[in-house]
């Protein structure tokens, strides 16, 4: 690949182009919106002036609803040799081309299974990709020549190619993420008229559960619009467990020790089917979840702390598996949990605390 064209300068887009100039690919620049491709210019992400005849390909990074009508006036256009999209949703798009007459053998759907909150030009990164997945949905009639050029591309992103049919990815991100999305923003949403009081106890555990609901209602509103009949699934599934739960909760409250107890299995057999759900998320490097050891060490918020810790933990001699910090609400300090292999968590305690770190238990 030496030439590529992207249309669509937002965040997924921006960062495949970042991703490419950076491999040395002559990319072009394309948007509805001309002064985000100048920005995306800016950034380093190509030019935003036209190419001067086909390129090798094609990537269209618009929103799900838009993606079919780009992609025919690219393909009618005869721009590349090939021709992708980036869109969170595989089947729709896909018949909707079918359905236009369209010779689909220069196309792949294609979809980086990675993004931020934040969205357009400014939040893209050239390194978004590395380590994600990246799902490839070929058909019968893809010609081999495409299906090279987009596993060329997740090369220079740094990405891990998934080959599926669309159909069963659109039902696998409906499990894994649009479903999700949605229950963490009704979770949110029970914050918004809260008293501060109540606010003011947020720990680490909301914040886990309502990151997700930070991200842009437009976006979802896109994504959503083009998988809706898997996420209601999914939804009324859950709603089938909530009526559970609220029902064991409602006979915890019985003065009969019967209903009492009933409640209980029924709360303890849905936070075991979580616990069964939950050991089911790849771990490190997509491996399967492995147990480690939680060494909290309390911080103060000022710079080089995080910097000082790592390298206290490299000079014992002890790998930090992964890392999370729970801010104190209200004081310039918090805790980072050092997840670590269990044989190792003694160790690394011990040569912290020599260091004058304060560990909590």
């Amino acid at each position: 690949m030496r030439t590529a064209l992207v249309v669509g300068t937002g965040l997924i887009g921006t960062s495949a182009a970042l991703a490419l100039a950076g491999r040395g690919v002559t990319v072009h620049l394309a948007d509805h919106d001309p002064e985000q491709a100048r920005t995306a210019a800016a950034l380093g992400a190509g030019t935003d002036e036209a190419p001067d005849g086909p390129v090798d390909l094609a990537i269209v990074a618009a929103p799900p609803a838009h993606v079919a009508g780009v992609l025919a006036d690219a393909m009618r256009r005869g721009v590349a040799r090939g021709y992708i999209d980036v869109a969170s949703v595989k089947g729709g798009p896909r018949r909707e081309l079918e359905g236009l007459g369209l010779d689909l053998s220069s196309y792949i759907g294609t979809h980086p299974m990675s993004g931020r909150e934040k969205s357009g030009p400014l939040a893209a990164s050239g390194d978004l990709f590395e380590g994600r997945p990246w799902v490839l949905t070929p058909t019968r009639d893809t010609d081999t020549e495409v299906l090279n050029l987009a596993l060329e591309l997740v090369s220079h992103c740094r990405a891990v190619p998934v080959v599926m049919d669309a159909d069963a990815h659109d039902r696998a991100v409906a499990l894994v993420s649009h479903m999700p999305h949605l229950v963490s923003s009704m979770v949110a949403a029970r914050l918004q008229h809260a008293e501060e009081a109540a606010v003011r106890l947020c720990g680490q555990g909301i914040r886990d559960v309502t990151r997700i609901a930070a991200s842009d209602p437009g976006m979802w509103i896109d994504i959503l619009s083009a998988n809706p009949g898997p996420v209601a699934d999914l939804l009324t599934d859950v709603a089938g467990d909530l009526e559970e739960t609220v029902r064991a909760l409602r006979a915890l409250q019985s003065a009969d020790e019967a209903k009492r107890l009933e409640g209980t299995s029924g709360i303890e057999d849905m936070l075991r089917r979580g616990n069964a759900g939950q050991v089911r998320v790849p771990g490190k490097h997509g491996s399967a979840p492995r147990v480690y050891e939680v060494v909290a060490v309390l911080i103060d918020d000022q710079p080089g702390q995080l910097a000082r810790i790592f390298a206290d933990a490299g000079r014992a001699g002890v790998n930090i598996e992964d890392v999370r910090i729970e801010h104190a609400t209200g004081q310039q300090a918090g805790l980072v949990q050092l997840m670590v292999e269990p044989s190792a968590a003694p160790v690394l305690a011990a040569s912290l605390r020599e260091r004058g770190w304060a560990i909590r238990q």
